[in-house]
């Protein structure tokens, strides 16, 4: 570099000594200043480079200059690259041209070394991704060889087959389960509508009413097995049945999931298969209507579907076909799977036959929900199918049952799978015992003992609290109530006292029963005193029903009646009949909803004669068993059946 700088500042090139520098002109130091910054810009460029630079911009000539101020011009065409920058600037001028000068170096250093660091960061940035290309390239081309198992993953499936080789005792439930639809109790009317309305060639959408435990889910499955086997129905032999628990179905309103009907996966946000993602394409995912296309859909507690579902499920019960929208998907992308094309652009099938089942009653549904749909009601079980269905239960464990066990199982459930876990769980207590006897394996027989341990660890409690008695009472009768499909009975009892002042007595009534039942109470007070001919104002009523438990219909009028009438007149009622209905303060029954859940209540709690209203005759089945219903449609009919002494004469 020194050569260079004596080729082109001769002069300037040697700095002079701390002895001469006090001899030197005043211009000394601006040309001291003009080579430091020569020698600066020899750095930047690279000596070599600079000289050349130099005469392209043919200032080689100003650079040997003597004069500071063309120097300071060669330096700024230089810096410029711009060799028409001029003119030669005075003396007067060179110290404003040099701080300019010295800005524009200032930049260019800045501009270099940012150029500097981005460029290593650039070659950082290719290198890893050219290792990450590398690694990636590698990978693949080892899926490619060796597929997508290795080690851990047969690991993983080894792990998995040796839990899938395991079975507990869960299968018990299983055994007990009826196999064919000659095996389920107490249904035989449900059955037939079942089969009606599915073995058909033209079949129907199905709603099922009725408690839990009575076998709405079984039935739905085995009328799908008895539709495919004939021949004028529309399922094929591998037609689908597709189960699904509306408690338990969880869906966004958005559609970002629906396991029911459908959704999509958009390749940016919920991550669409990574081939699609990669080109943008939206991925279709199919539901549950589509899966059971050509055979059954069953909705366990269909009333429980969201309102925006049920309506969204029944456009596609119409239209037999699920339709799904994006805003991703571009019918003109040549990338576009097929499949995909045929979805977007024409739905998928969903021609199903839906059943669904609940315990709600019918109003509580959807009316569009119910106008498309046939309706078939389960019966609450009786205690003697109960009882059946603890003997089949048996007869499949391949045990014996000691006297009297199937009725008791049966007082603490009208329940048949509930009835079955009983029988299953007093069957492991009597295994259970024998291994730790170290007894000899050899017939099972299970006994009352264990029936009742099996209730006392599970607390469980009589199904009829209040049971019928043959001997009569004065003041207390028997009501019939519905919670849900199943009827009870209730305690109502009337006791009367002289009020402390003619005139001046009192009604009381337990409001844990409800302002209905509290409306029957006043009703029967306007009859009462034409019935007896005593005016309730002379005494201290007090009616209870037993339990507090709550009425929710006017249906108590007829019982509440009764109860006072048997406390004024002293005449006791028979406790083995029942009576259900409204009374009018004209002494008429009226009719009440429910009764044919109330007369199995009825024959649950063991009566053996039930009073309605006559005007609900019309509403009974045919072929009633165990129970007399007798229809009543005024007071003194009821009378006629309900006093102690009455019922003798009859």
């Amino acid at each position: 570099m020194k050569e260079i700088f004596e080729k082109l500042l001769p002069d300037q090139a040697e700095p002079p000594s701390r002895a001469r520098r006090k001899k030197q002109d005043p211009d000394e130091a601006l040309r001291r200043e003009i080579s430091a910054l020569f020698g600066l810009l020899a750095q930047i460029y690279g000596a070599d480079r600079l000289v050349l630079k130099a005469g392209k911009l043919q200032v080689l000539t100003l650079l040997r200059s003597n004069r500071p101020e063309e120097q300071v011009l060669a330096l700024m065409r230089l810096v410029t690259e711009d060799p028409s920058w001029g003119p030669v600037p005075t003396k007067a001028e060179v110290p404003t041209v040099l701080a300019d000068l010295k800005d524009q170096l200032a930049d260019q250093l800045a501009r270099r070394t940012l150029e500097e660091q981005l460029e290593k960061r650039v070659q950082e940035k290719m290198a890893q991704r050219q290792e990450d290309y590398v690694r990636e390239i590698r990978l693949q081309t080892l899926r490619e060889e060796q597929g997508p198992e290795n080690p851990q993953t047969q690991r993983r499936l080894e792990q998995l087959q040796a839990l899938e080789s395991k079975r507990l005792s869960g299968s018990a439930l299983e055994i007990l389960r009826p196999s064919t639809l000659a095996d389920v109790v107490g249904q035989e009317k449900a059955v037939r509508a079942i089969l009606a309305k599915i073995a058909s060639p033209f079949p129907q959408h199905v709603i099922l009413y009725g408690p839990p435990g009575v076998g709405k889910t079984t039935v739905a499955r085995l009328a799908l097995e008895h539709a495919r086997q004939i021949r004028h129905t529309p399922f094929a032999a591998d037609a689908p049945f597709v189960e699904v628990n509306a408690t338990t179905l969880r869906w966004d309103a958005r559609e970002i999931t629906n396991p029911l009907l459908g959704s999509v996966h958009d390749p940016i946000y919920q991550g669409a298969r990574k081939d699609l993602a990669e080109t943008g394409i939206p991925e279709p995912k199919l539901g549950l209507v589509t899966d059971a296309h050509g055979g059954i859909l069953f909705i366990d507690e269909v009333g429980e579907l969201a309102p925006l579902l049920q309506n969204k499920l029944l456009k596609v019960m119409e239209d037999k076909r699920v339709t799904f929208e994006s805003a991703y998907y571009d019918p003109t992308d040549p990338h576009v799977p097929e499949w995909i094309r045929q979805v977007f652009a024409k739905g998928a099938p969903a021609d199903f036959v839906l059943i669904g089942a609940t315990t709600r009653s019918p109003e509580e549904l959807s009316p569009a929900l119910r106008s498309r749909a046939a309706e078939v009601f389960f019966e609450p079980l009786s205690p003697g199918d109960v009882a059946r269905i603890v003997e089949q239960g048996a007869a499949r464990l391949e045990v014996a049952l000691e006297s009297g066990v199937a009725d008791l199982i049966a007082s603490y459930t009208i329940e048949g799978r509930k009835a079955v876990g009983i029988l299953a769980d007093a069957y492991g207590l009597v295994m259970y015992r024998q291994a730790e006897e170290g007894a000899a394996e050899g017939p099972v027989t299970v006994t009352r003992n264990e029936v009742q341990e099996v209730i006392q660890t599970g607390r469980l409690v009589p199904n009829a609290p209040h049971r019928a008695s043959a001997v009569p009472e004065i003041g207390r009768v028997f009501g019939l109530g519905v919670s849900g499909y199943i009827g009870s009975a209730i305690e109502i009892e009337a006791a009367v006292f002289p009020a402390r002042e003619p005139g001046k007595g009192s009604l009381r009534f337990n409001d844990t029963a409800g302002s209905m039942a509290k409306d029957s109470l006043f009703n029967a007070a306007a009859v009462v005193r034409g019935v007896t001919g005593k005016d309730l104002h002379d005494f201290d009523v007090h009616v209870n029903v037993v339990g507090g438990g709550r009425i929710d219909g006017p249906s108590a009028g007829l019982a509440i009646l009764l109860s006072m009438i048997s406390a004024i007149t002293e005449q006791p009622l028979r406790q083995d009949v029942a009576v259900t209905g409204e009374i009018s303060i004209r002494g008429t029954v009226k009719p009440v909803g429910g009764v044919y859940e109330k007369i199995n209540g009825a024959r649950q709690a063991g009566m053996t004669k039930i009073l309605i209203p006559h005007d609900n005759a019309r509403e009974l089945p045919p072929g009633i068993q165990s129970i007399e219903v007798v229809p009543v449609a005024t007071l003194e009919e009821a009378l006629g059946h309900i006093l102690a002494s009455a019922g003798q004469q009859a």
